[in-house]
């Protein structure tokens, strides 16, 4: 099944805020789709309608048999067949420490529901932790967020260098990482100075797209909505956004 991991350095770069848009586009599709949010701050959740779920994907991956997350997978507020395996501020707990073949546990719990979506998007931690590897054993594809910042080339290097690291080592399905960035403002000297920065050294893996500030993200979210169905101006441009993104990352369409 096609899976996208959303991953990023460090919080509040905005990392949930692209993996709920691209649920977003899909949603807007059509597309049955699953969000898998692997943070403990548990937005993705969050943001598509889940506040108190009876199983999470901490139990999922405690439990660890193949096919085991079905039964912690719920419908989200969105409707249009986009699910959600939910995670909660304890499933960093409930996880055992790494070990010999701990970075399958996700894809082994997964295995055998890809018949039932078009999409998977991944939620990761902040961070490159055991959650994040799991995430990149478990992906087709990777997504990694970054803000126009003065740490955006050195973290942006860091997450590259990890997800090639997977790539070589242990799944060879995953494609070479997309850079995105958000909460970009063209009119700002830095802001473009850095995203040059980043472009000069990574070319073509920096998406075109990027994504701007706007308020309209944070109102959707609060709301529980996906930014497609966000009926205003700056709803509308950041839906072409997601949209165009989608495609980048499925060039060639989807199955």
């Amino acid at each position: 099944m096609p899976t996208i991991a959303v991953l990023s350095m460090k919080g509040g770069v905005g990392k949930t805020t692209l993996a709920l848009g691209l649920a977003s586009a899909a949603w807007n599709r059509h597309w049955r789709t699953l969000v898998v949010d692997l943070d403990p701050q548990a937005n993705a959740s969050m943001g598509v309608g889940l506040m108190d779920p009876a199983l999470t994907v901490g139990d999922a991956l405690a439990d660890g048999r193949p096919g085991v997350a079905a039964e912690a997978i719920v419908p989200s507020t969105w409707g249009r067949g986009t699910d959600v395996l939910p995670s909660e501020p304890a499933v960093e707990h409930r996880v055992a420490e790494a070990a010999p073949g701990s970075e399958q546990r996700l894809r082994t719990v997964l295995a055998g529901i890809g018949h039932r979506y078009e999409l998977v998007v991944i939620d990761c931690p902040p961070s490159l932790g055991e959650m994040t590897r799991n995430a990149l054993h478990a992906a087709s594809q990777a997504l990694v967020v970054t803000e126009p910042g003065y740490f955006a080339l050195r973290g942006a290097q860091q997450a590259v260098e990890a997800i090639d690291l997977v790539r070589e080592s242990s799944n060879r399905t995953l494609a070479a990482p997309t850079i995105v960035l958000n909460r970009m403002r063209s009119t700002v000297a830095e802001h473009r100075h850095r995203a040059q920065e980043l472009r000069a050294y990574f070319d073509r893996q920096v998406s075109d797209v990027e994504i701007p500030e706007r308020n309209a993200i944070a109102q959707a979210e609060g709301a529980g909505m996906p930014i497609h169905a966000w009926d205003s101006p700056a709803g509308r441009e950041l839906s072409e956004r997601f949209d165009t993104l989608l495609d980048r990352l499925f060039p060639g369409g989807m199955r």
